[in-house]
C-alpha cells in the first residue's frame, strides 16, 4: 500500500516535533490531512505500508505509558519501520548513565526517529540537540504533548467538521497537564474559542496570556461548549494539598450528566486517558457512545503518530534547508 501523504508533506520545516507551540496552522492542517489518509488506511483490510522500510523507530520512555507507547510501535509498524522498545527501568539509564550520555549512545547506533517521554520539562529538547535523527516529544513534564493535542485534533474535526469558531472547554487539572497546554496552542492557533475550567489551585498563573478564558466554575464555564475536554486529576505530580478530596473534587468539578446539559445538546466529551471514574467523570458520561469520543481518540492516535512519523522521515529525506524547532 502507497503512503497517502501529499508532495506537501515534504515541506514540512521542522527537524523535530518537540510541541505544538511554533507549529503555523497549516503545518498543523497538513498533520490533521495526513492522518485522516491513515485513519482510512488503518480501517482497511490490508494495514501495512512502506514508507519506513529500512528505518529503524526507538522508543525510549522515561514515564509509563500505555496508550502512547503502544500506538506509536504500532505506527511504526504499519509503516513498515523496525522498532526498539527501550525501557529505563533495566537501561544503564537505571544505573545512572545521564541524558545526554544515553542521548550519545543512541546516536551511535544510527536511529531514523527517537520517541521520548521524560518527566522534566525541557528534557526532550536537550536530548533532540544531541543527536542527528529526527525527535518526537512523546510528553515532557508539565510542558507538551503534542501528538495527544493532534489525535484531539483529528477526532473533533471528524466529527465537527472544522476546528475554527467551536468552543471548547478543557477541565480539570490544568496546572500539570502537558495535554492542555498542546492542546491551548493548537486549538487557539486553528481559531477555536478555548476556555480552561478548574480550581485555583490547579490554574497556572498567566494562563490567560495564551489566548484562553479562565473559569472557577464548572457549570458556568460549560455553557454552550461544543466540545468538552476532561483532565485526568494528577495526584503523582502534586506535593502538598491541591484538592481537599477527591470527593469534594469530583462534585465541584467532575464531569456529570447534570453538568454536560449545560453545553450544546449535540457537545461531546474528550478524556486524554487514563480515566479516573468518580474523579473527573462519571462512568455514565464516558460510556455514551452517543456523546464520548473516548475510545475514538485512541484510534485515532495511531493515525496521527502514523502522520507525524510520514513528515518527519519525508523531511529528513528531503533536500530542503533544516531548520530545527
Amino acid at each position: 500500500m502507497t503512503s497517502p501523504a501529499s508532495a506537501a508533506s515534504f515541506r514540512f520545516r521542522h527537524r523535530h516535533l518537540l510541541g505544538i507551540e511554533g507549529l503555523s496552522p497549516d503545518e498543523i492542517s497538513l498533520i490533521l490531512d495526513i492522518a485522516d489518509n491513515y485513519v482510512e488506511q488503518n480501517r482497511a483490510a490490508e494495514k501495512k505500508s512502506s514508507l519506513l522500510r529500512g528505518r529503524t523507530v526507538i522508543n525510549l520512555f522515561f514515564e509509563n505509558s500505555t496508550r502512547t507507547r503502544t500506538s506509536f510501535e504500532l505506527a511504526a509498524k504499519r509503516l513498515g519501520g523496525d522498532v526498539i522498545n527501550m525501557s529505563t527501568d533495566v537501561s544503564s539509564v537505571k544505573k545512572g548513565e545521564t541524558l545526554i550520555d544515553t542521548a550519545m549512545t543512541l546516536n551511535a547506533m544510527l536511529p531514523d526517529v527517537l520517541i521520548v517521554r521524560h518527566p522534566d520539562s525541557g528534557a526532550v529538547k536537550l536530548l533532540s540537540e544531541k543527536v542527528n535523527c529526527a525527535v518526537i516529544n512523546g510528553g515532557d513534564g508539565t510542558h507538551e504533548h503534542p501528538t495527544q493535542a493532534l489525535l484531539d485534533a483529528v477526532a473533533i474535526r471528524r466529527h465537527k467538521k472544522r476546528l475554527q469558531g467551536l468552543t471548547v472547554a478543557i477541565c480539570g487539572d490544568i496546572l500539570h497537564s502537558r495535554v492542555a497546554r498542546s492542546n491551548i496552542h493548537l486549538l487557539v492557533a486553528m481559531g477555536a474559542r478555548v476556555r480552561v475550567i478548574g480550581p485555583p489551585t490547579l490554574m497556572p498563573s498567566g494562563i490567560d496570556r495564551l489566548g484562553v478564558e479562565v473559569f472557577h466554575d464548572m457549570k458556568a464555564g460549560l455553557v454552550d461548549c461544543d466540545i468538552v475536554m476532561m483532565l485526568r486529576l494528577q495526584l503523582e505530580r502534586m506535593q502538598g494539598a491541591f484538592v481537599p478530596s477527591t470527593r469534594e473534587y469530583f462534585h465541584f468539578y467532575g464531569l456529570t450528566r447534570e453538568k454536560l446539559a449545560l453545553a450544546k445538546p449535540d457537545a461531546l466529551v474528550m478524556h486524554p486517558g487514563p480515566m479516573n471514574r468518580g474523579v473527573e467523570i462519571d462512568s455514565e458520561v464516558a460510556d455514551d457512545i452517543s456523546r464520548s469520543l473516548i475510545r475514538e481518540q485512541v484510534e485515532m492516535g495511531v493515525a496521527v503518530r502514523m502522520a507525524c512519523l510520514d513528515v518527519l522521515t519525508r523531511r529528513h529525506l528531503s533536500n530542503t534547508p533544516e531548520a530545527a524547532q
